[in-house]
């Protein structure tokens, strides 16, 4: 087990904007990938597939941090509050709905040893 947090934070385009939102989306992983703590961050899109026919926003970043004070450091960097408050909350903004969900490999009550 480990401390590492998985996050899935899911984007639904407005009308017309899904090319544009991801374009603005990528530009965000330079900038991330070089955070302590990042261990991935990607922009992905959602493809069709028999095999894989789930409910989901059409745009999703899937991201591995290596702890969770990582995955809150990168929340309140200047360049991530802005692109929420430009693209998400903004009335003229790209993004009708988002969703932002974190994750752990550990079980609750996991009794990992402490270290150090």
């Amino acid at each position: 087990m480990s401390k590492k947090v998985y996050c899935v934070a899911q984007f639904l385009p407005k009308v017309g904007k899904e090319a544009e939102l991801f374009r603005i989306l990528q530009s965000l992983e330079p900038n991330t990938l070089r955070e302590d703590g990042c261990l991935q961050y990607v922009v992905t899109r959602q493809i069709q597939s028999p095999f894989a026919d789930g409910k989901s926003f059409p745009i999703a970043f899937n991201e591995i941090w290596a702890d969770l004070a990582s995955f809150e450091a990168h929340c309140q960097r200047a360049e991530i509050q802005a692109f929420f408050a430009q693209y998400c909350l903004a009335e003229d903004g790209l993004v009708a709905e988002w969703n932002v969900c974190i994750y752990s490999d550990e079980p609750a009550n996991y009794d990992a040893p402490k270290l150090g």
